[in-house]
């Protein structure tokens, strides 16, 4: 009976070394991007971006948790404008602030997460001219921590995060081309 425990004791902590050795090899930075094309003009489309009390009509995470508290302060467009949010487990808390803005073509913003857990990370919007439309690519990038390193062995970031930027996009495409 003892010899099995020992067993089953060696392969917990190969198990838990090998998680953690597995973790360690993970790059130090990340980043999660999609983009689509919309069928409209960057000036039709960066209105939706640049103007955080507009995100309501296509951001994923607006539709998440419609009774979350939202904030506005500073300007309302452009380097300092700040949304900040207090929601459910869907949304968490946290902060955005502009911090870069070329009109029609980029837009730059610090994203602080407060809850679930903290984190700091920038987010970017690019248009570009693609043929007849607008090619719109939404990022997010940063650090990645350890504890970050370790919950991607076990969650898809990109494919968590990046699903909600495309939900994003295709709700962003859809208001910008009425």
């Amino acid at each position: 009976m003892s010899s099995v425990l020992i067993i089953i004791g060696i392969v917990v902590v190969a198990a838990i070394a090998a998680v953690l050795i597995i973790a360690a090899t993970r790059p130090d930075v990340f980043r999660v991007q999609r983009s689509t094309t919309i069928a409209a003009p960057a000036d039709k489309i960066f209105p939706h971006l640049v103007d955080y009390q507009r995100w309501p009509a296509w951001s994923p995470y607006e539709k998440k948790d419609p009774a979350m508290k939202r904030t506005f302060s500073g300007p309302a467009t452009g380097p300092g404008a700040i949304y900040e949010w207090d929601g459910d487990k869907n949304v968490g808390k946290g902060r955005i602030e502009v911090t870069e803005v070329l009109p029609n073509a980029r837009l730059v913003f610090n994203l602080d997460m407060l809850k679930p857990f903290e984190a700091h990370n920038k987010g970017e919007f690019t248009l570009e001219p693609q043929g007849g439309g607008t090619r719109v690519t939404w990022a997010m990038y940063g650090p990645a921590p350890y504890f970050t390193k370790l919950m991607q062995v076990f969650c898809n970031m990109d494919r968590m995060v990046g699903g909600d930027f495309d939900k994003g996009l295709a709700d962003l495409k859809a208001v910008s081309e009425k």
